[in-house]
């Protein structure tokens, strides 16, 4: 079995961060493994506190894993203290993983900044250059390349995400994908490879619930490069994946509920949710 280890934040209720990559790696056929970052007070409703591990514990987790267990791919998510990503970037370059998918998580869907403001610039330096794929939405593309350009305008339609996807690789990444959720109309993700700009279209469904949308893509795309499909190939079985499991999302809480990351295996049990 191929093994995949998810380094984030937890998430209280279980739609986002660690429980949802987790969900979602054993959803596309993998087993994972978690080295938490920090832990936060969360619901449906929003992110009410945030606790970061301190560094060492966060290396000595990393240790565990790579010392004992052949890592088949890396998903890395909330890493919101420089001290956190240094702990990341010393022990991805010591141990170099072949598959890393960095999901630059930087604010809530409730608003909450889960990326300290003076930690973007280490992210940016240490983290993106490691990655074998980065999977940013709009906002969060538009706050990385106005780190280093504060002049780079909004991104408002697909020829801007085009533009953004190949300002992004010249940050040192391999493979860029770009998530339009946030754009009005048709749902398109750009990707780009540094040679050809892909277009991954799905149906926008309606629905407010999809906290964890993120995380889970990012880890099914990290589940399946450890299988051994192409790049394009785990984008694209990831983004089936995602497109059922929000079409199929659950109606917990009373905010923003999670996706159903277990859609099918509860359908073949008679307990799917519709």
């Amino acid at each position: 079995m191929k093994k995949v280890l998810t380094i984030a934040g937890s998430d209280s209720c279980g739609g986002a961060g660690i429980q949802a990559d987790i969900k979602s790696l054993s959803a596309n056929g993998v087993y994972a493994m978690s080295v938490i970052t920090a832990i936060t007070a969360q619901n449906t409703m929003g992110v009410f506190e945030v606790r970061d591990l301190d560094a060492e514990i966060i290396k000595v987790q990393i240790d565990a894993i790579f010392t004992d267990i052949i890592v088949d791919a890396v998903k890395i998510g909330m890493v919101s203290k420089i001290s956190t990503i240094d702990a990341i970037s010393e022990k991805l370059e010591l141990y170099k993983p072949k598959n890393i998918v960095l999901d630059p998580v930087m604010i809530s869907k409730s608003g909450y900044s889960l990326l300290k403001p003076e930690s973007k610039s280490a992210l940016i330096k240490k983290l993106i250059p490691l990655a074998s794929l980065i999977t940013p939405n709009v906002p969060e593309a538009e706050e990385i390349l106005r780190e280093v350009n504060l002049e780079f305008p909004d991104i408002e339609t697909i020829e801007d995400m085009e533009t953004a996807v190949k300002e992004m690789y010249k940050l040192g990444c391999k493979n860029i994908l770009l998530k339009g959720g946030h754009m009005k109309g048709e749902a398109v993700d750009v990707f780009y490879d540094g040679e050809e700009i892909t277009h991954f279209t799905s149906e926008r469904i309606n629905t407010k619930n999809t906290h964890g949308t993120g995380c889970t893509l990012s880890s099914a795309i990290a589940a399946n490069l450890a299988l051994g499909f192409s790049m394009k190939e785990s984008i694209k079985k990831s983004k089936q994946y995602i497109t059922t499991a929000i079409e199929h999302s659950l109606d917990i809480g009373h905010g923003v509920g999670p996706t159903n990351h277990f859609y099918e295996l509860y359908k073949k049990a008679g307990m799917a949710n519709d």
